[in-house]
């Protein structure tokens, strides 16, 4: 099918001389959106790195995550001097539990996996280090279950297999992923969407302020004379270039000579309304990673009255049940090593915003009747007296 141009200049490439006047014009369509791979460099690089409202919600939960202490309970009672409590508190000669804690959580929520690796020496675990994802391979067996991981760094591969003793050489922290069975979804991923639109709308606002925070145009030429020579189209488009684009010449004045008006063509940030789709897609974002908004300081229909109901909410539906879940896999992976006979849980007595939960806790319990003191002191989580 011929082009717009060939059909209106009679077949040929180039219209002849006689035809320089006329009028022609072309239709495009709309191209197809073009969305961040999802690779785990190319999801950390757009959401992590260039985004202030992903950066935030892994900051916020990680941190929050993190200041969660893991307590050691044996027969009801705390354990600090347990070796689980010590290999927790000091994982490795380089971090601090609290800090091995934060990374894991933000792999968590960036790719959707986090790996603890165990060193053992003469069979017992003595330290525990974070990988990072994108460096991490599973090896399946002949019936698909894992047989170990490739972990690659400094050009090197080592296997990390899953029949070593005591325990297995890596724990695989995996949020749930309906269409894979050994990698996660992390929330960054199902918000792509959302954070494309939110860069996409910051790119054109930067563009938008490099070209003099004016929108394109058009200079249309209305003289009787016909049409520019090529010589003087030339000169007039180096001249705009040069003088009237950027940031530096915003607000120089345009002196048009004869035959010359100026005619804005672009959509105004009011028409296209940037502002409320950024604001949407904030949001959006935010919902992935079950951040309340007003958290976040994005203006928009807030579900909580105040602040302090929104933080109560993140800390119940988020941070709680992410630090519950790493608990839980740290144990299980942790007994072939140390035994059976102890438990791994969050101590959240030091919460501030979960204080009224503890507080009907201990009322709910103080009040019934029916319990006897060491009852009612297990449900508590409160050792016995000495």
């Amino acid at each position: 099918m011929p082009s717009f141009l060939s059909r209106l200049t009679g077949g040929r490439a180039h219209a002849p001389a006689e035809t320089k006047a006329q009028t022609l014009f072309s239709l495009t369509e709309l191209s197809g959106p073009s969305w961040t791979g999802r690779s785990y460099a190319s999801l950390a690089r757009e959401g992590m790195v260039r985004n202030p409202v992903v950066y935030r919600c892994i900051r916020m939960i990680a941190e929050a995550a993190a200041s969660v202490p893991l307590k050691v309970v044996v027969d009801g009672a705390v354990q600090s001097e347990h070796p689980v409590a010590a290999l927790l508190a000091r994982p490795n000669g380089q971090e601090s539990g609290r800090e091995l804690m934060e990374r894991l959580h933000a792999f968590l929520q960036t790719a959707g996996n986090a790996y603890v690796q165990a060193v053992s020496v003469e069979g017992a675990v003595k330290a525990l280090y974070g990988l990072r994802p994108d460096r991490v391979r599973v090896v399946t067996g002949p019936d698909g279950w894992p047989l170990g991981y490739d972990y690659t760094a400094g050009g090197r591969t080592q296997r990390l297999r899953q029949d070593a003793e005591p325990v297995s050489k890596v724990l695989h922290l995996m949020l749930f992923h309906p269409l894979d069975d050994h990698d996660g979804l992390s929330p960054l991923e199902a918000a792509q969407m959302s954070l494309d639109i939110h860069n996409a709308a910051s790119r054109w606002n930067k563009s938008l302020l490099d070209n003099a925070a004016r929108p394109s145009g058009a200079l249309i030429y209305s003289a009787a004379a016909g049409n520019l020579t090529a010589d003087q189209f030339e000169r007039l488009k180096r001249e705009l270039e040069e003088g009237f684009q950027g940031a530096m010449n915003a607000g120089r004045p345009m002196v048009l000579e004869g035959g010359l008006d100026w005619k804005a063509i672009g959509m105004s940030p009011k028409d296209m309304d940037f502002i409320e789709l950024k604001h949407v897609a904030a949001r959006e974002i935010a919902l992935a990673f079950g951040v309340p908004p007003m958290l976040l300081g994005i203006p928009g229909d807030n579900t909580y009255s105040n602040y302090a109901e929104a933080n109560k909410a993140l800390w119940r539906q988020t941070v709680m049940p992410l630090v519950a879940r790493v608990a839980a896999a740290l144990e299980h992976w942790l007994r072939p090593g140390f035994g059976p006979d102890f438990s791994i849980q969050p101590d959240d007595e030091g919460i501030e915003a979960l204080s009224e939960d503890r507080s009907a806790l201990w009322k709910r319990v103080t009040e019934a009747d029916f319990l006897s003191d060491a009852e009612k002191r297990r449900m508590l989580g409160v050792s016995e007296p000495k």
